[in-house]
Parts: C-alpha cells; sequence; structure tokens
C-alpha cells in the first residue's frame, strides 16, 4: 500500500492527553517488534519531554517521537505499515522546527545503526563508536542548530 503526504498529519502532542495513543505506538514498534524489554522503553521521562504524533486522514495514530528538555530525541517511531512514506520525517522536521523556535540549539539521539543515513539526511553526524541498546546496534549522533548550520524554515 502506497500513501501520500497529505495521508496523514503531524503534531506536537500532549502526554497527558495522547499519553494512550503515544503508548500505543511505541509498545507495538519497540516492544512487540523489536523487543525492547518493558522496562527499558518506560523509563519515566516521558512527561517532561517534548512529543510529536502522527495520525492518518481519519486520526489514527501512526507514529510518535520525543526530544528530552535536553536536545536528545528519541523513541522515533512509525507502525510498520506507514515506514518509508515520509512519517518519521515529518515527524522529525516537527521535532526540529520546535527546537529551533524553543531550543535546545545543540540535538542529539542514539539512532539504531541501520538508520544513520535517515538522520545524515538532516544533518545529524555520527559520534563515536557503535553500541549496544536493548541489544539492538546504535550510533550517537548530533546536529547543531547554532547560527549558520539550522535548517532554513522553508526546509522544516
Amino acid at each position: 500500500m502506497s500513501f501520500q503526504q497529505r495521508d496523514f498529519s503531524v503534531r506536537l502532542a500532549d502526554w497527558k492527553q495522547d499519553r494512550q495513543a503515544l503508548c500505543d505506538i511505541r509498545r507495538k514498534v519497540f516492544i512487540e517488534e523489536q523487543h525492547v524489554p518493558e522496562a527499558l522503553e518506560w523509563d519515566g521521562l516521558d512527561a517532561d519531554c517534548v512529543h510529536v504524533l502522527a495520525s492518518d486522514k481519519h486520526g489514527n495514530a501512526i507514529g510518535t517521537a520525543r526530544m528530552t528538555p535536553y536536545g536528545h530525541i528519541g523513541r522515533m517511531s512509525v507502525l510498520r505499515q506507514w515506514r518509508n512514506q515520509g512519517v518519521g520525517s515529518a515527524m522529525l522536521n516537527k521535532l526540529l522546527e520546535h527546537s529551533r523556535l524553543h531550543g535546545p540549539q545543540r540535538l542529539w539521539l542514539n539512532a539504531q545503526t541501520r538508520v544513520t543515513g535517515f538522520y545524515q539526511r538532516f544533518g545529524f553526524s555520527v559520534e563515536g563508536e557503535e553500541f549496544l541498546d536493548a541489544g539492538i546496534p546504535h550510533l550517537k549522533m548530533q546536529l547543531s542548530l547554532a547560527a549558520g548550520t539550522r535548517p532554513d524554515k522553508d526546509e522544516l
């Protein structure tokens, strides 16, 4: 099945209001599909994070991601049938836009090694050696939104 950009939307989410939808996506992708231990997925940081929620044209949750107050982007997850349709890009763009407007200006993430190319397209660069997180190979990546390296508003 092929989707087009207009078939979904991405918005900033409210943890209290949208918690069930955000958790459902992460449970399906990380705990059920990737076998991340449940205790590692729920780290107690969610209430302090900026969350984004992607929904299909019927309002069904299809993806989520979050950013901590100190610039760590994580928990990027998209339902299998919606992958490679621009959902992840739209969610990351929404977080970059929020950070550009409200900070922080230095962002980092721990990317699963197999998807580092995705983040490199947004200007993230690899820092350090590969490591295991929940048994999955990862690389730390960073992006500075300092003057001269910040994406133009048109790029977001």
